[in-house]
C-alpha cells in the first residue's frame, strides 16, 4: 500500500467512525501531483487536509458536519491533466470545496471552478491568480489564494544580497548575477522580475539561460558559463527539487565564487535528501513558508506537531494544507450549509487568521493573502547541517548569514 493510499485509508476510516452518528458528510477535493516529479510536494498536500479532517472529525465535525477527502492526481500539471482532475472532482457528488498545494502554473483552472461557483483555495503561483480574479472580483467570489503577491520574489533578492554585502558578510565584487530559469510560468515570472530588479539596481547579467520545463538530466555547460564569467551571485529559480538538487552538486564539482540562491527547491525535505551536507551555505526564500522561529511561536508548534504526526518534517505545504482546510472549516463554521457556496466564498474572503505563515486576511480586489511583515513575510533562509536557518527579516530571523564553504572570505 503506498503512502497516499494509506493516508487516505486513514482520513476515511477516521471519517466514517467520526461520523457514525452524523450523515451528513461533506467531500473536501484535493488537487494533488501524486506521480511525477512533484509527488513529494502532493503527498504533504494529502498528508495536511488529512491531518485538518482528523481532528475535525475527531470533535465531532463542524457545524453539524464530517468530512471525507477525494483525490484528484494532476500528474505533471499540463492542462489536459489538470483540467481532468478539476473535472472529476466537480464530477463527484459531496464535493463542497476544494484545495491544492498548486495544481496548474498558470491558474486557468480558477475559472473552471467559477463556471460551477465551487469554493476553491489555492497555494500556487499567485501572479496567475490574480491576473484572472482581479479581472471581476465579485464573479470569483469562490476562489482565494493562501499564497500572498509574488511581487517579493521578484524585487527582495537584491536588496538582500546587497545588504550582505555592506554588511561585510560577502564581497560583491563586480555586481554580476547569473539567473537560470525554467520555461514555466512560476520559473518564469520570478526570473524575469529578478532580471528587471538587477538590471536597474546597476548589475550585469553575465549569464541568462532558460532550460525547457521537466527533469534536467545535465547542468554542466550552463554551469561552464557559470564558472567563465564568475558572477557574485547564481540565481535558479527551477523549482522541482530534483532538478535543483543536480544542479547545486554539479556546480559544486567545480565551484565559482558565487553566492548561491535556489528558489524554493530546498524548502522540500527530498532536496537535502539529494544533497546532505552539500547544501551547506545555500539560500532561498518563501513567501508563505512556515514561520519555524521562537519570533512566531505558532508557526513552531505547527512544524512540531506534523512532525509528531507523521515522523518526518514538513516543507511548505504539509502544514500549509492543514491551514488552508482549517480556513475553509471557519467559513463553514460561519455559514452552516456547505452546499450554500456564494456565502461560503463571502466568509473565506472575510478570513483573519493566524497560521503558520503569517496573519492571513485577503485582498478584496485581487482575492490573495496580504504580503508584508505584518501578514505574510518574505523569508529568507539558509541551510546547514541538515537544518534550515532563517536569516531574514529581523523581525523573525533564528539565525545569521554564515559563508558558504565554497567561497572565499576576501
Amino acid at each position: 500500500m503506498t503512502r497516499i493510499v494509506q493516508l487516505l485509508a486513514s482520513a476515511s476510516t477516521a471519517s466514517l467512525l467520526a461520523g457514525a452518528a452524523m450523515a451528513d458528510v461533506v467531500k473536501i477535493g484535493v488537487l494533488a501531483p501524486l506521480t511525477g516529479a512533484t509527488a513529494s510536494d502532493g503527498e504533504e498536500f494529502v498528508r495536511g487536509v488529512t491531518w485538518a479532517v482528523e481532528e475535525a472529525n475527531a470533535k465531532g465535525g463542524v457545524a453539524g458536519h464530517t468530512f471525507e477527502i477525494e483525490v484528484a492526481d494532476v500528474k505533471d500539471h499540463s492542462a489536459a491533466n489538470v483540467s481532468s482532475a478539476v473535472e472529476r472532482l466537480l464530477g463527484t457528488d459531496g464535493v463542497e470545496v476544494i484545495v491544492t498545494g498548486y495544481a496548474s502554473l498558470s491558474m486557468f483552472e480558477v475559472e473552471l471552478m467559477a463556471e460551477e461557483n465551487m469554493p476553491y483555495i489555492a497555494a500556487g503561483p499567485s501572479p496567475g491568480f490574480m491576473a484572472i480574479t482581479s479581472q471581476d472580483p465579485e464573479y470569483y467570489n469562490c476562489c482565494w489564494s493562501f499564497t500572498a503577491s509574488f511581487t517579493g520574489y521578484e524585487t527582495d533578492v537584491l536588496p538582500m544580497v546587497e545588504a550582505l554585502g555592506e554588511d561585510g558578510e560577502i564581497t560583491i565584487d563586480d555586481k554580476t548575477v547569473a539567473i537560470i530559469s525554467s520555461d514555466n510560468p512560476y520559473s518564469k515570472t520570478i526570473s524575469d522580475g529578478m532580471k528587471t530588479s538587477f538590471e536597474e539596481g546597476g548589475w550585469d547579467i553575465v549569464v541568462d539561460e532558460l532550460v525547457p520545463f521537466g527533469e534536467v538530466n545535465d547542468w554542466k555547460v550552463i554551469l561552464a558559463k557559470v564558472n567563465e564569467t564568475n558572477p557574485d551571485l547564481v540565481v535558479n529559480t527551477d523549482y522541482l527539487p530534483g532538478n535543483s538538487a543536480l544542479f547545486l552538486n554539479q556546480f559544486l564539482e567545480n565551484p565559482s565564487d558565487s553566492l548561491v540562491f535556489l528558489q524554493y527547491a530546498p524548502s522540500v525535505p527530498e532536496f537535502l535528501e539529494l544533497t546532505g551536507d552539500k547544501a551547506n551555505g545555500v539560500i532561498y526564500n518563501l513567501i508563505g513558508g512556515n514561520l519555524d522561529t521562537p519570533k512566531w511561536p505558532h508557526g513552531q508548534e505547527m512544524v512540531s506537531a506534523y512532525k509528531a504526526r507523521f515522523g518526518m518534517e514538513t516543507g511548505t505545504y504539509g502544514v500549509g494544507l492543514y491551514e488552508m482546510t482549517n480556513i475553509y472549516f471557519d467559513a463553514l463554521e460561519k455559514v452552516g450549509d456547505p452546499t450554500d457556496h456564494d456565502a461560503i466564498g463571502k466568509a473565506l474572503g472575510q478570513t483573519n487568521k493566524m497560521t503558520a505563515s503569517g496573519n492571513i486576511e485577503f485582498d478584496p480586489e485581487t482575492h490573495v493573502a496580504l504580503q508584508d511583515v505584518d501578514h505574510v513575510p518574505v523569508t529568507f533562509w539558509q541551510l546547514w547541517d541538515g537544518e534550515r536557518t532563517m536569516i531574514k527579516p529581523d523581525a523573525y530571523a533564528n539565525g545569521e548569514f554564515r559563508l558558504p564553504p565554497w567561497m572565499s572570505a576576501e
